[in-house]
């Protein structure tokens, strides 16, 4: 297990109870104690919880525990997603108009828009400080603030959308299978496929741990755009949807 699954663990643990004892932590994790306390010493640094004799109990400041969150989802499949993110770059000519969707994939492609004289549209918070960074032009989708996914969404997002078309739309997936594209909330699907509506070529960003699986709300069939991901598919999806495979 990596070092930031376990901190992960031991913070939804320490959320559900509030206090936590390095024995439980040491059960739970299969782990040393002494590794257990080199973990509780990372997340007191990172500020997410304080060490108590014998334990931890659980810094609620929700900013701290938003970047964690956050820094834990950049983690997962890093190798992965910067090889999806630049092939998809690879995608775009200069001067275009694009949409880049909330999420840790299409953040890892910004570095490589920095000579292309696009104009970034998204609805990620999480993506701005990254298109300040390399001096890309870029429109923020205006809604009600979900910080849990560092994104915009809502009504008045989805209205914003509507005056913009784009010749590039890169979508992140949280699930596919056989019956289409998936995410776990429904508001975001609602961007998702605005944007895939706005979009002249439409490209789907999945790594291979999220392919046969389903989340809560389809937001797009298999037909629609191009999926990029990092492993070959199965002839069943090769029939339904067209795909590149990152060398």
């Amino acid at each position: 297990m990596l070092n930031i699954e376990r901190e992960n663990s031991i913070l939804e643990l320490l959320k559900q109870k509030e206090t936590i004892k390095i024995q439980e932590i040491v059960d739970l994790l299969n782990i040393s104690e002494a590794t257990a306390r080199r973990d509780l010493a990372s997340l007191e640094k990172k500020e997410l919880l304080k060490r108590v004799h014998g334990g931890a109990i659980l810094n609620n400041s929700s900013d701290t525990t938003k970047d964690f969150n956050i820094q834990f989802r950049r983690s997962l499949n890093r190798g992965e997603k910067e090889k999806i993110a630049e092939f998809a770059a690879s995608f775009i000519k200069r001067d275009s108009c694009i949409f880049l969707d909330a999420g840790t994939t299409t953040l890892c492609m910004i570095k490589y828009l920095k000579n292309l004289n696009v104009k970034v549209v998204t609805n990620g918070l999480n993506l701005i400080d990254e298109l300040e960074k390399y001096n890309i032009e870029s429109f923020l989708v205006g809604g009600k603030i979900k910080s849990k996914t560092s994104c915009t969404v809502g009504f008045s997002a989805v209205q914003y959308l509507k005056t913009f078309n784009f010749q590039y739309a890169f979508i992140g997936v949280n699930a596919l299978n056989l019956d289409g594209y998936s995410t776990p909330d429904f508001e975001e699907a609602l961007i998702k496929s605005e944007a895939i509506n706005k979009g002249e070529k439409v490209f789907f960003l999945c790594d291979h741990s999220k392919i046969g699986k389903s989340s809560f709300t389809i937001f797009s069939t298999l037909d629609k755009g191009t999926l990029i991901t990092d492993q070959p598919l199965s002839k069943e999806y090769t029939n339904l949807l067209k795909v590149e495979v990152v060398k």
